[in-house]
């Protein structure tokens, strides 16, 4: 079993390395001086079992996922017997349907680019909608950060009585299974406009009042519609938020919102991407919403599944 990684999440790859005994393969992941991706396998992968762990992610999402298909072309080119691209956070993975006429499916292009670069199997991890594994030719395993975010919202909340809540009804599954584990309640925040022009109103469907809210989703981007909700339900009576996340996008002014946000507790989110500060804010480090991020590592639930792979063994036993 081989380990590799390019540029987009290099601490997550030596995490994942180390917790299988193993180091990250010898790789050059270098520019030409017009910005061409010059890349290179520089050990003997004849016959090996290979996993490249890329994340397609920001700042520089195109850019990981070119070096995601170079690289998957290099390993077949070099006679790996299996080559499985790791892929944390899926990027388009937003883009998944049509919203309106003349709109590409950037998912499924995305998809089909890695089944003709060459991989022959594909992990991830909490894809946007189930449903775009079947946009890949190759078998896709969808890793779920629901053991690991469950552990880090058990230790902050101790005994405390919890709701959990969906942000919207298409994630009222993923609630769902948060509040079955947790032993706790569900509610919804319903999202609609009353009249046309008029800004959107938010209904929480359950009671929050007197109770601390966890609210599950599977990115967060800018973090304006989680801090309006966060608001809707301290109005209900809530005594205050905390967010499970599994992708931490965080782009523009997404820290500022969150800090400016009281309600809002924490976010606890994983290192599928990982946390560099950015947007127009030249001090984000020192805004209240940088400080309310914890990071939970996935590295020992991709080593699992990574090492369940190499074995042929049961992956969908991890999340039982």
């Amino acid at each position: 079993m081989r380990i590799f990684t390019c540029n987009a999440n290099i601490k997550l790859a030596h995490d994942v390395a180390d917790s299988l005994g193993l180091h990250v393969g010898a790789s050059t992941v270098d520019r030409f001086s017009d910005g061409e991706i010059k890349l290179s396998i520089d050990e003997n992968v004849r016959g090996a079992d290979c996993f490249i762990i890329q994340p397609t992610c920001p700042p520089n999402m195109n850019g990981n996922l070119m070096e995601l298909l170079i690289m998957i072309d290099a390993l077949r080119r070099s006679s790996a017997s299996r080559i499985t691209a790791v892929i944390p956070y899926f990027g388009y993975s937003r883009q998944d349907r049509q919203n309106a006429a003349r709109m590409p499916i950037t998912a499924k292009l995305c998809a089909s680019l890695i089944d003709r670069a060459g991989a022959d199997r594909v992990m991830t991890m909490d894809l946007h909608s189930g449903q775009i594994q079947g946009f890949f030719e190759c078998p896709v395993d969808n890793l779920y950060a629901k053991p690991v975010l469950l552990a880090a919202v058990r230790d902050m909340v101790g005994s405390d009585p919890i709701t959990v809540v969906s942000p919207d009804a298409g994630g009222t599954e993923r609630a769902r299974a948060y509040a079955k584990k947790l032993d706790a309640p569900l509610a919804i925040i319903d999202k609609r406009r009353e009249r046309a022009n008029e800004s959107e109103v938010m209904h929480i469907v359950g009671d929050v009042e007197g109770q601390n809210c966890v609210i599950v989703d599977d990115m967060i981007d800018t973090a304006g519609t989680l801090c309006k909700g966060v608001d809707a339900l301290m109005e209900k009576g809530a005594l205050g938020a905390i967010a499970a996340i599994t992708h931490p996008v965080l782009s523009g002014n997404a820290y500022k919102v969150m800090g400016d946000t009281r309600g809002l507790k924490a976010l606890i989110t994983t290192d599928t991407i990982p946390i560099i500060p950015r947007g127009p804010f030249p001090h984000v480090v020192e805004d209240e919403g940088f400080h309310k991020v914890q990071v939970a590592s996935i590295s020992g639930l991709l080593a699992e599944a990574i090492r369940r792979v190499h074995n042929n063994e049961s992956i969908s036993s991890l999340f039982r």
